[in-house]
């Protein structure tokens, strides 16, 4: 058994410590600092500027991502590396510190990940066996989907806005529920 413990690979206690401290220190990228361009495939590259001294760091595709998307869309955004692990590359405080054709390619890429279509006019929500059957007109069109009875289908984002999540985790939006008609609001009663 301490033979078996011997043969471990080594521990790099220090490599460790490096590695931690950079995933706790937080980078804020900036229009002087980063370059954020579009790929080919419609995709967005950065290149991050070094210190001084310091070479450029090239980065083939990143994701974006919302730390507030429901809230406060235009600030903290987070920019990760874009294989499985993610890990954040920096963080942008406010949107419009960058170059607007800059914010405009992250705008694209914000919509894309946090689609959420607008329910503007329920037509029908049939209950049946513990799911809710939904047949709504969105800003997309008409559109039918499924969500559970119980749980967190139907959240309130406030007093009257509301968020509407499908048994495959589509979300869909209700900006103001008492905007829709008297019929409409009585077939959501089930959620409220």
């Amino acid at each position: 058994m301490t033979q078996d413990l011997l043969n471990l690979e080594e521990f790099d206690e220090e490599a460790l410590k490096a590695e931690s401290a950079e995933l706790l220190e937080i980078r804020f990228l900036t229009g002087d600092n980063a370059e954020f361009r579009r790929t080919e495939g419609g995709f967005v590259s950065l290149t991050v500027k070094g210190a001084p001294g310091a070479p450029s760091k090239e980065y083939a595709r990143v994701g974006i991502y919302l730390t507030f998307p429901l809230t406060n869309p235009e600030e903290f955004i987070s920019i990760r590396e874009a294989d499985e692990k993610a890990k954040e590359i920096g963080m942008i405080e406010k949107l419009s510190a960058l170059p607007r054709e800059q914010q405009e390619m992250l705008q694209e890429q914000i919509k894309l990940r946090y689609f959420m279509p607008v329910i503007t006019k329920v037509l029908d929500i049939k209950d049946e066996y513990g799911y809710a059957y939904w047949n709504v007109v969105t800003t997309f069109g008409s559109c039918r989907f499924t969500t559970q009875m119980s749980g967190d289908a139907v959240i309130h984002l406030s007093d009257s806005r509301l968020l509407v999540t499908d048994i495959d985790g589509n979300r869909y939006e209700i900006p103001d529920f008492y905007q829709l008609g008297v019929m409409e609001r009585k077939k959501l009663d089930l959620f409220i």
